[in-house]
């Protein structure tokens, strides 16, 4: 088993005054090439402001939602407060420009300067799932 796993940075989130841009490294912008057209990405994120020892070492939170059980477990959330804070956004794409190394989508819940680690093209063929079920106490989440 790999004792270490070493990830870099692809880009960076910025919020403008417009809305959020995805900032990619001009060495990785080639492999923007034929994202447009898709209308959403699936950005995987580094929660870089939640990274601490401490926050890593956690394993069950307190009563995180409103009707939520007592206590539950990071996986059962979607906290940044997590052993490795990837996080997941599908966000709606509004612009790329491939040239610039810019995606600009119409929202991101990641601040300004998060790390990006991934994007990949969201695809209900692949992403969307039918028939899901969830607990009763989120059941009532638009």
């Amino acid at each position: 088993m790999q004792a270490e796993i070493v990830l870099s940075p692809i880009g960076r989130v910025h919020v403008t005054a417009d809305g959020y841009r995805l900032e990619i490294d001009e060495a990785y912008r080639s492999a923007l090439m034929g994202l447009d057209g898709f209308s959403v990405v699936n950005v995987l994120w580094w929660a870089h402001l939640a990274d601490s020892e401490e926050a890593r070492a956690l394993r069950t939170c307190d009563q995180p939602y409103r009707n939520a059980p007592n206590e539950l477990g990071v996986f059962a959330t979607r906290s940044p407060v997590r052993p490795n804070p990837i996080a997941l956004t599908a966000a709606p794409v509004l612009q790329i420009d491939v040239a610039r190394g810019t995606i600009d989508v119409a929202f991101i819940d990641a601040d300004e300067g998060t790390p990006i680690l991934d994007i990949k093209p969201y695809h209900p063929a692949i992403d969307r799932v039918r028939d899901v079920a969830v607990p009763a106490w989120c059941a009532a989440w638009p």
